[in-house]
């Protein structure tokens, strides 16, 4: 173990958040957050305290009937002159990871510690490498290795969110379109085939398309699908004979993953078509006791998610699972990602009305 600086969880989530923040975590470097984490843990006898990797997950093992997961990745993305953290006199606080997202993981730690009877049993997690390829992404690491520590009735995501419940997400769908040619001398261009005018029609559908708004249990999705990258062209006398358009496709959580590659082979039929990533997208699951009650504690009206997060892994698993967390999701990486006090003190509010109140 590192020798992380101690977390005084009593201090409040705000005080907390800044001691996350800086405790610098860019992915790959979370040991050190982990540690911090864990040692604060391990000293609350009402908590089981699990880690892997450089997760963090902790257990209150009550006897309740209902389980709920709330969960938080540690992780940044790289520093950019935005560390340490300042808190300005407006109550804006300033710092990589104030948003995205451990105002979150600070709630998170501060209700661990002092809800000893939470009126549900509780999972707490906080993992490492979200913002990296999938395939190094902790939480999927506990759903493939050490699924029985994350079975729950319902789970909170602690994304940013505008301290608004927003529940579900799209899937994501990316695709290589692609054309072929021959190469010639541009000099004499009549003797090839040029992919990059082939590809005319590919952006001309791309335009014509129409994007759908889905209403998925009483949420409406917004979908939509863009051209986000071409290539194509060896030099700057010869005629291409390859051209690719990498096309993104956001899709309603009604669909599935295979449903949208089929729409997507059928918007590009006589084109070459290769799926290039394919994540898919979660239900709101809204209508789940859990969520319901947790909507009644909060507050406010719950909102679509259009873009992907983790909640997906948790619907894969078959549990409802909504975002919900302090900072505005625009900032998130952002250079001058900064987060209101007051929403990382509304979302515990939010959180600790929830897990006390009593039937």
């Amino acid at each position: 173990m590192t020798d992380a600086p101690a977390l005084d969880l009593a201090a409040g989530s705000v005080a907390v958040t800044r001691a996350l923040v800086d405790l610098e975590s860019v992915s790959g470097n979370e040991t050190a957050i982990a540690d911090a984490i864990e040692s604060a843990l391990r000293a609350l006898p009402h908590l089981e305290v699990i880690r892997d990797g450089d997760a963090i997950v902790a257990r209150t093992n009550a006897g309740r009937t209902q389980r709920a997961v709330i969960a938080g990745h540690i992780d940044t993305v790289p520093v950019n002159d935005n560390l340490p953290s300042r808190l300005d006199e407006d109550g804006i606080l300033w710092g990589r990871g104030t948003v995205d997202m451990k105002g979150g993981c600070a709630i998170a730690l501060v209700l661990a510690a002092e809800l000893t009877d939470p009126s549900v049993d509780v999972t707490w997690v906080w993992y490492d490498h979200e913002e990296v390829e999938a395939e190094l992404n902790g939480l999927a690491r506990l759903a493939r290795t050490r699924p029985e520590l994350l079975a729950a009735d319902f789970a909170i995501l602690g994304e940013p969110s505008n301290g608004e419940v927003e529940g579900g997400c799209n899937g994501t769908l990316r695709v290589d379109v692609t054309t072929r040619g021959r190469r010639a001398h541009s000099a004499r261009a009549w003797m090839g085939e040029n992919a990059i005018h082939a590809a005319a029609p590919i952006l001309t559908r791309l335009a014509a398309f129409e994007p759908e708004t889905v209403t998925v249990d009483g949420l409406d999705y917004r979908e939509g699908m863009n051209a986000v990258k071409i290539a194509g062209g060896v030099a700057g006398n010869v005629i291409p004979d390859e051209c690719t358009v990498h096309v993104n496709y956001r899709f309603a959580p009604s669909r599935s993953g295979a449903e949208a590659v089929e729409r997507v082979r059928a918007l590009f039929d006589g084109f070459e078509v290769t799926v290039a990533d394919l994540a898919e997208g979660a239900r709101p699951g809204l209508d789940a006791p859990l969520a319901q009650g947790f909507l009644t504690a909060v507050g406010g009206e719950a909102r679509p998610k259009y873009g992907w997060t983790d909640v997906a892994r948790f619907s894969a698993l078959g549990i409802p699972a909504v975002n919900y967390g302090p900072g505005d999701p625009s900032l998130a990486h952002a250079d001058d990602e900064r987060v209101p006090v007051e929403q990382i003190e509304r979302c515990e509010r939010g959180l600790r009305a929830w897990l006390t109140a009593r039937d």
